[in-house]
């Protein structure tokens, strides 16, 4: 990785482009650049057979000033410096604290490009790239600027470390409903990369983020808690809010699964069951015997048909 910090003492993870790569984008370029130029150049040529040697030696100058050296730097200042070689190596320049260039820079690595690249063939860009620890040329200098990958194979998100022990379950009745995303996601970069700042830097930095907090929060923190392992209890009772709330959405909808199911096959069942009872015993008293016997014996107990389940009425 490089060395680039931020303003805040922030290592930025861009790995610089190496001599490899780089030639071959710039030789992309140079076969898309030069190929233009042979067809502007032929044209130009058919256009101004009618005047004179100046005149043409002055067409001439001017196409090759306007397509092998301002074409590039147009298309890295508007693509903020992607060309396309770049962007089918995937690189790009970026200047020294990592933002985005400007025209300036574009400006200052196309004019040395025409020295160390187009006059002396690569050579000289060849040399101070391998030089250079992160791989630069005699433009990237002059320019402050560096070529950086763009396409690298994405990291683990590193995990929160979690809060001191004592702390854990200290903040349980804590109203979060305030904190915005914006700052949950500050003090998660923190806690994750604050063993790559500096001492100093990371606690006023740690500071303003309790402070804010603090604020959406209105409950200070215990007296005696830094504010790093605060920001750490914090979040720490966030995760686990967010744990418990997504496991009970989960049981939830796991159960009305069941329910729903569990209701209609049996509700089916029991429809079948019942109406096969009544058929049974409606034939059983049809075709039964009419008066059926008590419990003793003794006195007739009339048999009573049950209504048809059907619509159709027996024969009298």
């Amino acid at each position: 990785m490089s060395g680039l910090v931020t303003g805040e003492a922030v290592v930025l993870e861009l790995q610089p482009a190496r001599l490899p790569s780089r030639a071959l984008a710039v030789l992309i370029d140079l076969v898309v650049v030069w190929a233009a130029y042979l067809l502007v150049a032929l044209g130009l040529a058919v256009a101004t057979a009618s005047l004179d040697e100046a005149a043409v030696m002055a067409v001439s100058i001017a196409s090759f000033l306007l397509i092998l050296v301002g074409a590039p730097i147009a298309v890295e200042t508007l693509s903020h410096g992607r060309s396309l070689g770049k962007m089918a190596c995937g690189l790009r320049v970026v200047r020294d604290d990592g933002g985005p260039i400007r025209f300036r820079h574009a400006l200052v690595r196309g004019a040395m490009g025409v020295v160390e690249i187009l006059m002396t063939f690569g050579v000289v860009a060849c040399i101070a790239s391998l030089v250079s620890e992160r791989g630069r040329r005699l433009g990237d200098v002059f320019a402050g600027t560096l070529v950086v990958r763009e396409r690298i194979p994405a990291a683990r998100m590193s995990a929160v470390p979690p809060p001191p022990p004592w702390l854990v379950g200290r903040f349980s009745g804590l109203d979060l409903s305030a904190v915005p995303d914006a700052l949950w996601l500050e003090i998660r970069q923190y806690l994750t990369r604050a063993r790559e700042l500096d001492p100093a830097v990371g606690r006023r930095l740690a500071e303003r983020l309790a402070d804010e907090l603090v604020a959406r929060t209105g409950t200070p923190p215990p007296a005696g808690v830094p504010a790093d392992a605060y920001l750490a209890g914090v979040m720490a009772e966030r995760q686990s809010r967010e744990a418990r709330r997504a496991f009970a959405s989960h049981s939830e909808a796991v159960v009305t699964a069941g329910t729903v199911g569990t209701t209609g096959t049996t509700g089916t069942t029991g429809a079948v069951g019942t109406t096969g009872a009544a058929g049974m015993a409606g034939a059983a008293g049809v075709s039964g015997v009419p008066g059926g016997a008590g419990p003793g014996g003794s006195s007739p107990v009339p048999a009573v048909a049950p209504p048809p389940t059907t619509g159709f009425a027996p024969p009298a």
